[in-house]
């Protein structure tokens, strides 16, 4: 599948992904890209953002594939039963350990990560890769493989690359570029 074959939706994390973030960078170079806008950023609530993103698939024309990032991949997952048949694949990245993080994020209080969590488990009904660093200190590497094999994902390995945002050096992020232009080259496009 091409890029413009596809509505790419990108779901940021808590705090939404700045100007710099690998996803702004990418969304502004992907003509058939658009960021999923949450009520608040840094106040999560877990069913606002599974209802924006249900919406934003719903209101998609192409086959959709998720860009998620972090704390927005939990929604983007529950948001999926509804439309499975329009999602053609998921691209997620440095997935946080909901019920038990090395440490939180700024401003984000433990009851409201929890809240968000645990992950669906079920076998994911589209492909999908998971990249996860071997030292992310929102969740360990084994969590991210755990969840990845629950979900038939493709553990992708990211090194020691921090949570793969703009703090730990990952604004362009060529390397995951190039994960992602060869995962998208593979999707088909989902039976309806």
């Amino acid at each position: 599948m091409k890029a413009s074959e596809a509505d790419l939706l990108f779901i940021p994390g808590y705090g939404n992904s700045g100007p710099d973030h690998w996803q702004t960078r990418w969304q502004s170079k992907l003509a058939s890209a658009r960021r999923v806008e949450q009520h608040s950023w840094h106040e999560p609530v877990r069913d606002h953002w599974v209802q924006s993103i249900a919406e934003a698939i719903e209101a998609a024309q192409k086959p959709v594939v998720l860009v998620a990032h972090s704390l927005g991949i939990g929604p983007a997952l529950q948001a999926v039963p509804e439309f499975k048949g329009k999602v053609a694949g998921a691209f997620l990245v440095s997935p946080p350990n909901l019920l038990q993080p090395g440490q939180l994020p700024p401003g984000l209080a433990l009851d409201r990560l929890n809240s968000f969590g645990p992950y669906p488990r079920d076998p994911l009904p589209f492909p999908s890769i998971t990249v996860a660093s071997r030292d992310d200190p929102y969740g360990s590497y084994e969590h991210a493989g755990d969840i990845a094999n629950a979900w038939g994902s493709l553990l992708v390995d990211a090194g020691n690359s921090g949570h793969i945002n703009v703090d730990s050096g990952h604004g362009p992020w060529p390397e995951g570029t190039m994960v992602f232009a060869q995962f998208l080259s593979r999707l088909k496009h989902p039976a309806v």
